[in-house]
């Protein structure tokens, strides 16, 4: 397998394909948007597209455009939801560029005011708060779906 070879065994597409559990919070038939398991900041979502693909090297045009419309949706929304002052939008490619799992995908992080980032450690999220902040992202989403 080459270095750039997209492996259909990875952990966001076993979520894609429902092999394994997420905290979602916006899907389309293009994209999907989930709590990351291990986040950096309350609220920390993920937004991968549904197309097959390794990251923004391989990635077909026009899905980077659905995937660049949702994560502009649901930044807002993370915005509003967790009331944020601001927001950190990452996406890394490769390992020499910081990328750990071998399918697109963006982190959207709020941002406060004088807090920093906490350290990416791999410790996992309470599920109940990832529920809770996943539930209070999908009302805000939904309001702003529905003109509010």
């Amino acid at each position: 397998m080459s270095a750039t070879a997209y492996d259909p065994n990875n952990v966001f597409a076993k979520i894609l394909r429902g092999e394994m559990p997420a905290q979602k919070v916006y899907e389309t038939d293009k994209v999907l948007a989930f709590m990351d398991i291990m986040p950096r900041a309350d609220g920390h979502v993920l937004v991968i597209p549904k197309a097959a693909a390794r990251n923004i090297l391989d990635i077909h045009p026009d899905d980077l455009a659905d995937l660049a419309r949702a994560v502009q949706f649901v930044a807002k929304g993370v915005k509003r939801a967790m009331a944020a002052d601001g927001l950190t939008i990452q996406q890394f490619n490769e390992s020499a560029g910081g990328q750990v799992v071998f399918h697109i995908h963006v982190h959207v992080l709020p941002r406060w005011t004088g807090v920093p980032l906490r350290p990416h450690t791999g410790a996992m999220e309470n599920p109940e708060v990832l529920a809770t902040h996943a539930a209070t992202i999908r009302a805000a989403l939904e309001a702003m779906q529905a003109g509010g």
